[in-house]
């Protein structure tokens, strides 16, 4: 049997899934088209359960709402009318201004549109069957999103987004289409334009806080991204007391904006001066006043030339121009989404530099690697770990320093309706000395951080830029409190090529006579060395197995438990009140090597050795002497003896022998070194050749699964 076979076949199964998926919806169309039928999408039905609960409020009272179709009410229905621009899409009934900031944004850039929207769809074509497809980026790769086109209207007038257009729709279905992929439009309701700017795009998006000013390099920083065709969006923070308060300078609160063009523009006077084009998602009169606004005397400075270069207009419709000072004194925030490897365009941002990425999925499990922050030392170190080599420098950096991106995003919280946890990163830089594999406690208890998250956030992602010199980080991402369970992202951008990978240890079990040795210079040793009374003891225990045997031909179960249980009731853990009998039986099949079903003399000698050394480590981890330690220090109380297992290998021995509050007690303590010692021992006996699979037949496999 070959061990580490699984993951490949699963993967394959997957794929296999999916294409099996895609080949059946093509045939569903195929069907309904010949049936000349209309696809009605199960998974996200046409009724009140999908919708917003206090949407009801913001309609006049006595309302309607009914799911129809756009031939239904609109009889030059077009999915794409005279091509799509920022300026198309127009805010609905629901909380969303944050999508559909993203929307605009994204619509500047046809490539990137024509990959989240197919623009080959349509009403009133032979192909048409209500049924439509989008493509959104969902934590690391890309999904077909299928909607039938029922959508919400009231009076015939639709409720959620909409078009500049009155018979253009491709906006109103990509809303519905992405409230799918969160499970509702309730779901829609307050969000960060990030969230959609990665989920059009596949990129990572960047935050900078205006609040106590600017950095001297964020117009810089925004003009380079307007090159690589990022998007980017902005804000203010809200008013606690109202919702989307209006200011008297004509910005709103609370309220998503896109930006849309970052320029140094020449004056006529020969000096220059950099703006900021902005736009609200309304689409409306609700503009800045300030300079450099619409119909602002500021434009006079302009030539006719400049203004034509810049794309100048003056309508009431949603989009203006500041001054880069009154943008960063009047906004608090600005998000830039940069295109990585995942963004799918290819033409309009053919040429332009983009980032180079790494990308690494990962989880936190209660009980096992969720160790919380810095300040839970004891249990940070479990945390995942991710070792990147930054190997060269950036072009024209004369600080010989390598800037990386690095976002780590909590995974499908807002589709659960779960609150996010507040996450966030520390990276260390590992020494030339320092051992390889996982770091353990001391790693982190000694060496100062190198770099970490800006803050530890509740947001969907959090993301830093990092100046470091060439050299091995570790990059530890974290929930602030320990036992956050949740599925993580973790990118890591760079303008150069980088290396990364999990740190993970690989099964090792020490040989017999090596168990003696404890510690093997982890960071885990404690002082197991028995004591007086417990050398006493074990004499003693091994006199009474002499003189209870006689002349029997060995003991049997009932007999180990009886005279373990008075040796180790006396010097064992505290409260230990004795081994159960599946334990016994558990260690009698450990030492049982002609499997007779007996234990000799000799073999209980080497059992009690091994009953000694674990029941000395286990009273050591167990500082508080209450009988038992927690699931976190399992990891280190097993390093403490030489075992060392992969963290999914981990997992699987915490669900197995802890407790649900992740208590580990000694007798299932035991139980999991014996049939560790067990299976390592018997697949070293298959294994000639040193490699890490081997094959047992089905006979050798019962009989090691079933007597251990």
């Amino acid at each position: 049997m070959a061990f580490f076979e699984g993951s490949n076949r699963l993967a394959v199964k997957v794929s296999e899934e999916l294409r099996r998926s895609q080949q059946s919806l093509l045939a569903q169309q195929d069907e309904l088209r010949s049936k000349g039928e209309l696809f009605e999408d199960l998974e996200f039905p046409a009724d009140d359960s999908v919708l917003p609960d206090d949407l009801y409020e913001a309609l006049p009272p006595g309302s309607e709402i009914v799911w129809k179709r756009p031939p239904e009410f609109c009889d030059t229905a077009k999915f794409v009318s005279d091509g799509t621009s920022r300026f198309d899409v127009r805010q609905g009934a629901i909380g969303d201004c944050w999508l559909l900031a993203a929307v605009a944004s994204l619509s500047m850039y046809q490539d990137l549109f024509d990959q989240v929207v197919p623009t080959d769809q349509e009403f009133f074509d032979k192909k048409y069957c209500g049924m439509f497809k989008f493509r959104f980026w969902m934590f690391g790769e890309w999904k077909d999103i299928w909607i039938d086109d029922r959508l919400p209207t009231y009076a015939n007038q639709l409720i959620f987004m909409h078009s500049a257009d009155s018979d253009e729709f491709w906006s109103a279905l990509l809303e519905k289409a992405y409230a799918k992929t969160m499970g509702s439009y309730r779901a829609l309701v307050g969000g960060s334009s990030s969230e959609a700017m990665e989920d059009f795009t596949g990129g990572i998006t960047e935050f900078f806080d205006l609040v106590n000013g600017p950095s001297a390099e964020l117009f810089e920083t925004m003009h380079k991204a307007t090159k690589r065709c990022s998007l980017m969006g902005c804000g203010i923070n809200a008013d606690a007391n109202q919702i989307e308060a209006r200011l008297e300078n004509g910005l709103i609160m609370g309220h998503a904006y896109s930006i849309t063009a970052v320029e140094k523009v020449k004056l006529l006077s020969g000096d220059e001066e950099c703006l900021v084009r902005i736009r609200n998602p309304w689409g409306n009169e609700e503009e800045w006043k300030g300079s450099w606004g619409d119909d602002s005397s500021e434009w006079d400075q302009l030539s006719a030339e400049e203004k034509q270069r810049i794309g100048l207009s003056n309508a009431d419709d949603g989009e203006f121009w500041m001054s880069f000072d009154d943008f960063a004194q009047n906004f608090h925030k600005v998000e830039i989404c940069h295109l990585g490897p995942d963004s799918l365009g290819q033409d309009s941002t053919a040429g332009k530099t983009r980032w180079e990425a790494i990308t690494h999925h990962g989880s936190w499990v209660r009980n096992v690697n969720a160790g919380g922050c810095r300040k839970y030392l004891d249990s940070f170190w479990l945390n995942p770990q991710f070792q990147v080599k930054i190997v060269d420098p950036d072009e024209g950096d004369d600080e010989d320093l390598g800037s990386v991106i690095i976002g780590l995003m909590q995974k499908n919280m807002r589709k659960q309706g779960a609150a996010n946890h507040f996450i966030g990163y520390i990276l260390y830089q590992v020494g030339e000395s320092d051992p390889p594999g996982p770091k353990e406690m001391n790693f982190f208890k000694y060496k100062a951080s190198a770099a970490r998250s800006p803050t530890f956030g509740d947001t969907r992602e959090i993301t830093g830029r990092h100046k470091l010199a060439p050299g091995t980080y570790i990059i530890v991402p974290s929930t602030f409190d320990p036992n956050m369970e949740a599925e993580f992202l973790l990118r890591i951008y760079s303008e150069q090529p980088n290396e990364s990978d999990e740190m993970d240890d690989t099964v090792n079990v020490p040989e017999v006579e090596e168990l003696g040795t404890v510690g093997g210079g982890t960071d885990s040793e404690k002082n197991v060395e028995p004591t007086e009374r417990e050398k006493l003891m074990e004499a003693a225990a091994c006199k009474a197995f002499s003189i209870l045997m006689g002349d029997r031909p060995g003991f049997v179960v009932d007999d180990l438990m009886e005279i373990l249980n008075m040796a180790f009731t006396k010097s064992g853990p505290s409260g230990f009140t004795g081994f159960s009998k599946e334990a016994c039986r558990s260690l009698l099949a450990f030492v049982d090597v002609d499997q007779s079903g007996y234990l000799q003399f000799d073999e209980f000698k080497a059992l009690w050795k091994c009953l000694r050394l674990w029941s000395v480590v286990f009273k050591a981890f167990d500082a508080d002497s209450s009988g038992d330690f927690n699931s976190f220090e399992l990891r280190a109380a097993l390093g403490c003896m030489g075992y060392r297992v992969p963290n999914k290998i981990y997992q699987s021995l915490v669900m197995r022998y802890a407790g649900k509050s992740g208590s580990i007690k000694f007798d299932d303590f035991v139980i999991l070194c014996v049939r560790m010692r067990t299976i390592l021992e018997s697949f070293r006996a298959q294994n000639s050749d040193g490699k890490a699979q081997t094959s047992f037949s089905l006979d050798e496999l019962l009989q090691l699964a079933l007597y251990s």
